[in-house]
């Protein structure tokens, strides 16, 4: 029979792998949250952002510099934390088993925040009125939001996300080693998460100047993102990946892509 201290012991490790737990879901549902707000703010479904919108009455330059600000605000952490060099800060205050988890949260919680906060500026760039030019800017923003979806499966989305790592301590099991591996999409562009962003950014019948700067601004976040965790690849992968980045484009599939990988 355990002790009464063994007995305290056991029970307080089996609620901390459950919190973690708990907190790894509620992490993953404000990230699905934020998405949606996020799509409803490029689609501009005002029924919905409605309620949760901020309009500030700060003038055409104050509002170009709030959103840049609020790009700024999404993009820096997201990168930065997720750098292998702050990692090591990270994980001497932030216990392993949630450290993705809370990173989910930081990004999700900046997202929202952005799509409430965002000031529309609406100076139109282009506005496409044809039936079936629309359908067609509606069909690639659906291939793009296919693409990032099915992408983070075809790596391991739960991973991803951090419920995997949270759910292997609650069951004490083993953390899987990475492995370099490159399924279906990733044969053909390096990055199809990322170009699948892009198309959703920039997929839209009415682009306006304030749509214009948060596709600008989220595009480049994305490829200087891209670049860092390519570093990072190389560093965890050395020759292998390397080979890779010779082989397969980052960000946009090349004609030839197919024959290339038939002669390998």
């Amino acid at each position: 029979m355990p002790s009464i201290l063994e007995a305290t012991l056991i029970k307080d490790n089996i609620l901390t792998r459950l919190t973690y737990l708990i907190f790894a879901l509620i992490s993953y549902t404000i990230y699905l949250f934020s998405i949606l707000v996020f799509v409803c703010r490029l689609l501009d479904i005002t029924q919905f952002l409605e309620p949760i919108s901020f309009k500030f009455q700060i003038g055409l330059i104050g509002s170009i510099c709030l959103n840049i600000a609020l790009v700024a605000m999404f993009g820096i952490p997201h990168s930065v934390m997720a750098r292998a060099s702050s990692k090591k800060y990270w994980h001497q205050i932030v216990p392993m088993p949630i450290e993705r988890s809370l990173y989910v949260f930081i990004v999700s919680i900046t997202l929202i925040a952005l799509s409430c906060l965002w000031q529309p500026i609406y100076s139109e760039i282009w506005n496409i009125k044809a039936d079936f030019g629309i359908y067609m800017i509606y069909s690639i923003f659906l291939i793009g939001l296919f693409l990032a979806v099915v992408s983070s499966f075809l790596i391991d989305h739960f991973e991803l996300f951090g419920l995997r790592q949270a759910w292997s301590f609650l069951m004490k099991t083993e953390k899987r080693s990475a492995e370099f591996a490159t399924p279906s999409l990733y044969r053909f562009v390096r990055h199809p998460m990322m170009l699948g962003m892009i198309l959703v950014l920039w997929s839209t019948p009415l682009m306006n100047a304030g749509h214009l700067i948060l596709s600008a601004g989220m595009t480049v976040y994305i490829i200087i993102g891209t670049f860092f965790e390519e570093k990072d690849l190389v560093r965890i992968f050395g020759e292998k990946y390397l080979q890779y980045k010779r082989r397969v484009p980052m960000l946009w599939p090349s004609l030839n892509i197919k024959q290339k990988i038939k002669s390998e």
